[in-house]
């Protein structure tokens, strides 16, 4: 090997290695880019002389084991996040010193408290419907900010399924592309390789997921409970699609073999967004709002019950002073029969907070209630028997009822939607006890005692209730911000341990291209001696 030919293989290295720094620093600011390192070697002939340097492969700087517990990281803290977005809003909602229910429902007792000095004063009625009516509003529109959250949330469900197929998708045709690639040149694709890596860690941020490295080359990546997203180069899709148990509830849910499209339950989604969105959903979301239905329901059906018992100003039976929404029960989609089930309230005091899946267990007879919020579960009598009844809602079924059906009870979801007054005129207020006359205040004395009484669950008043509420959210919203802090850091921390290993460094880049560059001209100097050399020897003739 020739002096010209060593110094030629120098100047292809530093050439290649210029290139590289090169390519680094112009990719500083690149997300997903991980720095590459030229790795040069000797040559040789046959023999032990060397024959200059060649460059083995330009190689990335990527550690997937801190990869992966980035990913993972980052899946945790992208969930806190969709939780912490949306809980917060909630927060701001009911702990509203001004536009919350707090202040309303007081100004609704002082104005019944106005009503008892003065029973037959009409500006002293008049007050109560004003005051009860814009209460009875406040409930209303609080379940219609609820219920349009409820909306929204469906929609991004649905967005975060179309970007985790796209995902998917994505890193499906890259396997493909990086295999052939490998095959082709026998050289290790780089810039695809920064690619699927990107995209796995985008697809983290959507969803939890597990990778696994097949031969050291494919990535399949399954879901938390195993549902596979991408097997080798094939992409299996998520679907949003509508609850068999209620159709305004989106779900996800992925399509078989057959075409069927079946229900993932929502454990299996923990981490991403899609997660922290499930969560919200039925951790906060249904609660408040089955919260806010029940003492809609309490304080309306009370409230009637008393007012009912007494006299209005025009010596008549008291009416029912609220009108208030029933509670809901909706068929499966799946069932096998045709049969139906109605509600409503038979005792308001023993009413939950929680959703219900009523299971048939035989056909037309036997019946399993099932609480959501704890699991628990209760065997209905026979309704030819006795009465069937679920934490104060009476049941009826109708219809045929096959063994496996189901139904799904929401006792309060409802009970705010429909909550308005229902008597127009003042005078129609039964302040007066039956026994008395029209004018006496008794039954005002009465109503107004249900300010006090401990009618939620036998344990708290309606603005002991919703106090309790205001601080549970609050508390969640606390708690849920100081783990995303934490998680964060963590996040954060991972996320500089990586980009120590794979990003790119300014300063160590133009060190590298000031030695590279020196490593060029130290080569171009033994051309440039080989050729005095050679001219020398020519000149001998």
């Amino acid at each position: 090997m020739s002096i010209f030919s060593i110094g030629q293989s120098g100047l292809n290295a530093a050439q290649a290695a210029l290139s590289t720094t090169s390519n680094n620093l112009s990719n500083v600011n690149t997300e997903g880019y991980n720095r590459q390192l030229p790795i040069l070697g000797e040559s040789y002939s046959n023999g032990s002389t060397g024959t200059g340097v060649s460059v083995d492969e330009v190689q990335r700087q990527f550690n997937s084991y801190v990869t992966e517990q980035y990913n993972d990281a980052n899946s945790q803290t992208s969930a806190l996040e969709s939780y912490q977005s949306q809980v917060s809003q909630i927060d701001n909602l009911l702990a509203d010193s001004e536009a919350g229910l707090a202040p309303l429902m007081q100004d609704f007792f002082s104005s019944l408290d106005d009503l008892s000095g003065a029973a037959s004063d009409p500006a002293a009625r008049e007050g109560v419907l004003g005051s009860a009516s814009s209460m009875a509003a406040q409930f209303r529109s609080f379940d219609s900010y609820l219920g349009d959250m409820r909306s929204s949330l469906n929609g991004q469900l649905e967005g975060a399924v179309t970007d985790i197929n796209n995902t998917a998708t994505q890193i499906a045709s890259l396997n493909d592309q990086i295999t052939q690639a490998r095959a082709k040149s026998g050289e290790e694709p780089n810039t695809l390789l920064d690619k699927r890596d990107k995209l796995v860690s985008d697809l983290n941020e959507l969803v939890g997921a597990d990778l696994n490295v097949q031969d050291g080359d494919t990535y399949n990546i399954n879901l938390e409970n195993g549902q596979p997203l991408v097997s080798g180069t094939k992409s299996h899709d998520l679907e949003a699609v509508s609850s068999s148990e209620d159709p305004s509830r989106t779900v996800i849910g992925y399509r078989d073999a057959g075409g069927n499209v079946n229900q993932i339950d929502e454990s299996a989604f923990e981490n991403g967004e899609l997660g922290g969105l499930l969560s919200f959903r039925s951790e906060t979301l249904d609660s408040v709002q089955n919260q806010l239905g029940r003492m809609t329901a309490v304080l309306g059906s009370e409230f009637n019950a008393i007012h009912e018992n007494g006299k209005d100003l025009n010596g008549d039976d008291g009416e029912a002073f609220f009108n208030i929404g029933s509670p809901r029960v909706m068929s499966n989609s799946e069932n096998d029969g045709n049969g139906e089930v109605t509600a409503e309230y038979s005792d308001v005091s023993e009413l939950t907070s929680s959703d219900y899946r009523i299971t048939a267990t035989e056909d037309d007879g036997v019946y399993e209630a099932e609480r959501l919020s704890d699991g628990k579960t209760t065997t209905l009598p026979d309704p030819d028997t006795g009465e069937m009844t679920v934490d104060g809602v009476s049941l009826t079924f109708s219809g045929d009822v096959q063994e496996g059906d189901s139904f799904m009870l929401q006792p309060t979801r409802t009970a705010s939607q429909d909550f308005e007054v229902a008597i127009s005129e003042g005078s129609e207020i039964a302040a007066a006890s039956s026994e008395g006359g029209s004018g006496n205040n008794e039954n005002a004395l009465s109503l107004l005692d249900l300010q006090s009484e401990k009618i939620v669950g036998g344990t708290s008043s309606v603005s002991d209730a919703y106090a309790s509420l205001v601080n549970d959210v609050g508390n969640t919203t606390n708690i849920t911000q100081v783990n995303l802090d934490a998680q964060s850091g963590l996040t954060e921390q991972l996320r500089e341990y990586q980009q120590s290993e794979s990003g790119v460094n300014l300063d160590e880049e133009y060190a590298n291209l000031v030695r590279y560059q020196q490593y060029y001209q130290a080569n171009a100097r033994v051309i440039d001696v080989g050729s005095s050399v050679l001219d020398s020897v020519l000149q001998l003739r």
